[in-house]
């Protein structure tokens, strides 16, 4: 258990966490790695010992990219649809990392899959969260032509969370591509509109304007740091944050 535990009062009573699949793969980028879907358990342990209910929504970079199913001619219905149910194997192994460790865990679903998964009811998810258990979101939204950035703007809307926090491997939103450019600048803070003529390329324009048509704000951090997510929620500068002025 980290020592900030005992330090302050959370800043965000609720949180949704947004992780790439990338989070969970090995070298070769592609599968789920038991050990990292332990670690990334691990770390949203920490911030519910703060007392901060947590839900997750997963992408599922780690198995497919419908773009490049496009490429191929590939439909683009059918292709998001295999990415949603991707999504899927990445929040099952999640749960189970998080029951290993004692933890309550739901996934809850944006496509029926029953026998192995809630479906996603949000008065269902919302009482999941106020007994302590963490929700994970799977399939999306459950529509095509939505990326999951958009899946965790909406699904933080709908469980009256109190921030989205994008979970990447970069610490922020640069000026440029800090794995380019030594030079490059973090931003501490921008507006929405900010982030939306910068073009960022960690969360995509539909997350981040819906997030500006209902307030809520969005934080770009790094997963690995360390504590990065327990000083997150307990309100210390760290990554960008993007909210209105």
């Amino acid at each position: 258990m980290s020592n900030l535990q005992n330090t302050s009062v959370p800043k965000y009573k609720r949180i949704l966490l947004k992780i790439g699949g990338e989070a969970f793969a090995g070298p070769g980028g592609i599968g789920i790695v038991p050990h990292l879907a332990e670690e990334v358990a691990a770390k949203v342990k920490a911030v519910r010992q703060l007392g901060v209910q947590v839900a997750i929504v997963l992408g599922a970079g780690n198995w497919w990219r419908g773009r490049d199913g496009i490429a191929h001619g590939m439909d683009r219905t059918t292709a998001d649809h295999i990415g949603m149910l991707a999504t899927v194997m990445n929040a099952l192994a999640l749960r189970d990392a998080f029951e290993r460790m004692g933890m309550g865990a739901r996934v809850q679903t944006a496509i029926e899959i029953r026998s192995v998964a809630e479906p996603y009811i949000r008065l269902r998810a919302i009482r999941h969260l106020e007994k302590e258990r963490v929700v994970i979101l799977g399939a999306g939204t459950g529509n095509p032509y939505f990326t999951t950035d958009t899946a965790g703007a909406l699904r933080a809307m709908e469980v009256g969370c109190n921030v989205l926090i994008k979970a990447t491997k970069v610490d922020g939103v640069y000026d440029s591509d800090p794995r380019k450019n030594t030079n490059a600048q973090r931003y501490e803070s921008l507006t929405y509109l900010e982030a939306l003529n910068l073009k960022v390329g960690v969360i995509d324009s539909t997350a981040i304007t819906l997030c500006m048509d209902n307030d809520m704000p969005i934080l770009v951090l790094d997963l690995w740091q360390p504590n990065s997510l327990e000083r997150a929620v307990l309100g210390e500068k760290i990554g960008t944050l993007i909210q209105g002025r």
